[in-house]
């Protein structure tokens, strides 16, 4: 579906957007291909290895709503994956947070509706859902105006849908590389948060694919939500360095126990397929009137039980300390 179309990716010199950069250009023949990010270090850099004559680098900020709407002038698929999202920055820095992710968010929606994009894919996180720290409730913020968006645009056909999920494996700011920076540096000790603590884990091969196919899959204001495994903290410093001892350093300003990804609430509201959940919208659209158990793939789903939810600490899919300690490996390699 997008071999010659123009797709834009906000955040593009991120980890995300680097690899899904890289997928587009080997599985398909895009016409153009925008990246747009503030940071002219990263760009410059990433020039030297994305280099096809489809591609163009925009400097700007999702800030900046003018500066949007130029920059997807012609585009037809848009990915939007700029964000704060240091949990603890946050905390500290709540209008900045704000100012990126909620605002930054209607900045998007509104270049991509003035701009004619059919489609637009925000990623969001685990932290969205039941929030209690600041950077969950912006996102939570940016899904709800994503949601909404497809009433904005009408009978434009311009269509938002939201991909969630979990910890990426290996992507820059996480734990795994600050793990690895320890070890590499001869630590005696690996801090831990908390011995208890569950996350949900995804690879960025995973995450990537998982959006790809959200594009193919969606109508307009779904939340997708991929079905994906859970680690203990504990598990993953011992997979990734067996013979260090741990250290409890306490749970940071912001973070949970546990992680939710479909809150009980939104049960009545969740279909299950064979590899994720479709959170339906709780709003009635006026320009959309479809059954969500088929997706556009003709895929089918089926809704969940009353009290269901899925969280990191209940999920059936561990990884082990051997698959974990598998996954480090093949990361570092």
């Amino acid at each position: 579906m997008f071999n010659g179309k123009s797709i834009f990716i906000s955040g593009g010199t991120g980890s995300f957007g680097r690899n899904f950069i890289r997928r587009l250009l080997e599985q398909y023949q895009p016409k153009r291909v925008v990246v747009f990010s503030r940071d002219e270090l990263k760009q410059y850099e990433m020039q030297q290895t994305f280099n096809a004559p489809c591609m163009r680098y925009f400097l700007g900020d999702v800030r900046d709503a003018e500066r949007l709407r130029q920059a997807m002038r012609g585009i037809d698929y848009v990915v939007h994956a700029a964000a704060l999202k240091q949990v603890p920055a946050a905390e500290y820095n709540p209008t900045e947070c704000i100012r990126t992710n909620v605002n930054g968010a209607e900045n998007i929606i509104a270049a991509a509706i003035d701009n004619g994009v059919k489609k637009v894919v925000a990623l969001s996180t685990d932290k969205a859902a039941s929030p209690i720290n600041l950077y969950g409730a912006t996102k939570l913020l940016s899904d709800k105006l994503f949601v909404a968006a497809n009433n904005i645009a009408g009978d434009q056909n311009t269509r938002f849908s939201v991909v969630r999920y979990g910890n990426v494996a290996g992507s820059r700011g996480s734990v795994v590389p600050f793990f690895s920076k320890l070890i590499a540096e001869g630590a005696t000790e690996l801090p831990i948060t908390d011995e208890r603590m569950t996350r949900f884990w995804i690879t960025l091969d995973h995450g990537v694919q998982f959006v790809l196919d959200s594009f193919a899959r969606m109508h307009g204001g779904e939340v997708f939500v991929p079905k994906i495994p859970s680690i203990r903290i504990v598990d993953l410093a011992q997979g990734m360095a067996e013979h260090l001892p741990h250290r409890n350093v306490g749970i940071r300003p912001g973070e949970k126990l546990h992680e939710l990804m479909v809150p009980l609430d939104d049960a009545r509201m969740t279909l299950e397929f064979a590899d994720h959940y479709t959170i339906q919208p709780s709003i009635r659209f006026t320009s959309i009137d479809v059954d969500f158990a088929v997706d556009k793939l003709g895929e089918q789903g089926r809704p969940v039980s009353e009290d269901f939810e899925y969280r990191s600490d209940t999920n059936p899919h561990y990884l082990s300390v051997g698959q974990i300690a598998d996954l480090h490996a093949k990361l570092s390699a």
